[in-house]
């Protein structure tokens, strides 16, 4: 349908709608555990990478994992909370150890729990999708305001490049068609850092001091340990962003017309587990499935996979 520039445009326009999501996780980690400042930008590389990992893992389909639904996964933020408490109570190490037993927990009850989602009545899954929905307005009125912590939070300045841009995407989509159409949110997220950029400029001094290339490095904060209460509560954390992630499969499923099987959703938990236990191992955290690209599914019109 679209050729190869347009499909990197799109697939542009999905990194950008989580990568806020995406980021906030370690940046309040890190910053809640004290991590140095070559700790935090190792934290922030190999997040989004093994975002990605996580990403292709339910994108490419065999017999055993990957849902097939143009799925974006990316770090829990039910995660956030727990994981500061276990790093200050217990040690680094704690943190990771109860993550790679959490995802290997997933990953074993992937079968299980698809059998019992499948009883769920329409108005069940209709409802866990509409919480989610409902639970990114706050975030969204939060970031539109200024951001965590930021000085001028709530300003006019920020309500009114925040709206401005809110206002150009609902005036392409309205108005545009075709490929125009489909890249309104990249289109109106360029259009608002450019704004800004010009009325009150934009800082890289990070990224200019940054380096090039970060490998990813197993066990980086160095091995796991193994504490009960730990592992119960990542657990928990992972059961919880296992019915999220339910209910964006079904959303998906309902917008692309792909009806999902109950081995379908043993192959999405079973990613999903096998991306939490890749998290522990390169030292990043749970995933989930980010309801805030299934809305960019629907408002693009871009329904596949490819």
């Amino acid at each position: 349908m679209f050729g190869k520039g347009k499909l990197t445009l799109l697939g542009v326009q999905h990194v950008l709608a989580m990568y806020a999501g995406a980021v906030i996780v370690p940046l309040l980690i890190g910053g809640a555990l004290h991590f140095s400042p070559a700790q935090m930008t190792y934290l922030v590389s190999i997040d989004i990478f093994m975002c990605g990992v996580a990403t292709c893992l339910q994108l490419f389909v065999n017999r055993f994992f990957g849902i097939g639904l143009p799925v974006i996964l990316g770090c829990a933020v039910q995660a956030i909370a727990p994981i500061i408490l276990i790093g200050q109570s217990m040690s680094i190490s704690a943190i990771y150890g109860a993550i790679i037993v959490s995802g290997l927990f997933v990953f074993l009850i992937a079968p299980f729990f698809s059998m019992i989602v499948r009883f769920f009545p329409p108005v069940v899954t209709g409802s866990v999708v509409t919480v989610i929905g409902l639970t990114l307005i706050p975030v969204a009125i939060n970031n539109l305001a200024g951001g965590e912590g930021a000085k001028d939070f709530g300003s006019p300045y920020n309500l009114a490049l925040g709206f401005g841009t809110l206002l150009l995407i609902i005036l392409i989509f309205k108005f545009g068609k075709g490929f125009l159409r489909a890249i309104a949110v990249l289109i109106g997220l360029l259009a608002g850092s450019i704004v800004d950029a010009f009325t009150r400029g934009i800082s890289l001094s990070a990224v200019s001091e940054a380096t090039w290339l970060h490998l990813p490095t197993p066990f980086y904060f160095g091995m796991p340990s193994f504490h009960a209460s730990a592992i119960i509560t990542m657990i928990l954390i992972s059961l919880v962003s296992m019915v999220e992630s339910t209910g964006v499969y079904f959303a998906l499923s309902d917008i692309t017309g792909q009806k999902l099987k109950a081995n379908d959703l043993t192959k999405g938990y079973r990613s999903e587990g096998l991306a939490i236990i890749l998290g522990g191992i390169f030292n990043t955290f749970p995933y989930t499935a980010y309801s805030q690209n299934v809305g960019l599914v629907q408002l693009s019109g871009v329904k596949t996979k490819k």
